[in-house]
């Protein structure tokens, strides 16, 4: 990556978080259709992405600023806690780049037990006939998906700071679980399968936010690459190196000479159905730890995927250039088949963006 331009990048990130900085953020931004960022209660599964990219500015630049401004937000989520509340199995998405992210740089202790506590609480969503960790809350009791790959990180880190094999245990058996039923032998992805609840029996596959139950979700498949490649990094089992090769391959190739995804890869006409940069980064971030993890000849291959992406959201897709809009990434796709939040920015899509730059900058305090 040329360092000019990767000094450029960041340079538009700082200042774009800045901006919002003094604008004040109460509420988890979500969403930006063309100025400033939505606000959601903060036990929604987004709360943790804006304290997150502070919290890797602060360890990147040690401005006090940022820490501060990041300082009270897992605080603020935990109190939700005792009310009626939102929280499923996303809490690894929510407390990861707060609560454990806060510990690893200050050693904030509450920020630990913070962090055990959302592993607890994903642990005790664990399917024992399935093999699963239930997704969502209400009458979905047997659904899994592919999205809580990313959520094991939270166990693995609960089990090696606790010493503790349980929280791995579980971790492991929702990874196999998806490797048996919903990365298929091309690579691809489905978004949610559905088990009977008693039995553990796989009753369906569903398309979810995808196109279909047999298309493939570009950003569920970035989940799935990214989410594999952090079971491998944490256990060392070659299975899982495999499934986020198998994911990573199918990924690289599907994608347009633009190297943005479209929001489907298997939707008709996807060369002109919208794009999904927040699948672009999240794939981008996870092959820069994909090329950590294995030989140099693959190394050079995902980490060269992973800058063009880069290099193709930072001079085609930055809101650099716009100081109204709170957003950096614009090309976002949240759930097309709801028609909700197409061609916007999301906050997921900015922090992966952030995390992935970071990383070319030699970060090394991962949390995901």
């Amino acid at each position: 990556m040329d360092p000019a331009s990767l000094d450029l990048w960041w340079n538009g990130v700082q200042n774009k978080v800045d901006v919002m900085l003094s604008r004040g953020i109460e509420l988890a931004p979500h969403a930006a259709q063309s100025g400033g960022y939505d606000g959601l209660k903060l036990d929604q599964w987004i709360s943790g992405f804006w304290p997150g990219m502070l919290w890797i500015l602060y360890d990147l630049t040690a401005e006090e600023r940022y820490k501060l401004a990041a300082w009270e937000w897992d605080i603020r989520m935990e109190r939700h806690l005792l009310e009626d509340n939102h929280f499923h199995h996303d809490v690894g998405f929510q407390y990861l780049p707060t609560s454990v992210l806060k510990y690893k740089l200050t050693g904030d202790m509450d920020g630990r037990r913070r962090g055990l506590a959302a592993a607890n609480f994903l642990a005790g969503r664990f399917n024992l006939a399935g093999q699963f960790l239930r997704a969502w809350n209400r009458d979905m009791t047997g659904w899994a998906i592919i999205d809580c790959m990313m959520n094991l990180s939270i166990l693995f880190w609960a089990s090696e700071e606790l010493q503790d094999p349980r929280f791995s245990q579980i971790a492991c058996a929702h990874a196999d679980t998806v490797i048996k039923h919903m990365i298929r032998g091309d690579g691809s992805t489905c978004h949610i399968a559905v088990f009977d609840p008693i039995t553990g029996e796989l009753l369906e596959h569903m398309g979810g936010q995808g196109f279909a139950e047999d298309s493939s979700w570009s950003r569920g498949n970035a989940w799935a690459l990214y989410g594999m490649t952090n079971t491998y990094r944490y256990t060392k089992k070659e299975k899982y190196l495999h499934a986020a090769q198998q994911v990573a391959h199918h990924f690289i190739s599907s994608l347009p000479e633009a190297m943005v995804p479209p929001w489907d890869f298997r939707v008709p006409n996807a060369s002109e159905a919208p794009r999904d940069t927040s699948a672009a980064s999240i794939a981008a971030s996870g092959l820069l730890e994909l090329a950590e993890v294995v030989q140099a000849e693959d190394a050079n291959k995902y980490r060269s995927a992973a800058e063009r992406i880069l290099k193709s959201l930072s001079e085609r897709y930055t809101a650099f250039d716009e100081p109204q809009h709170e957003g950096i990434l614009r090309g976002g796709t949240g759930h097309k088949p709801a028609e909700t939040n197409v061609n916007v920015s999301l906050i997921y899509g900015d922090y992966y963006y952030v995390e992935a730059l970071a990383k070319l900058q030699g970060w090394k305090h991962r949390v995901f």
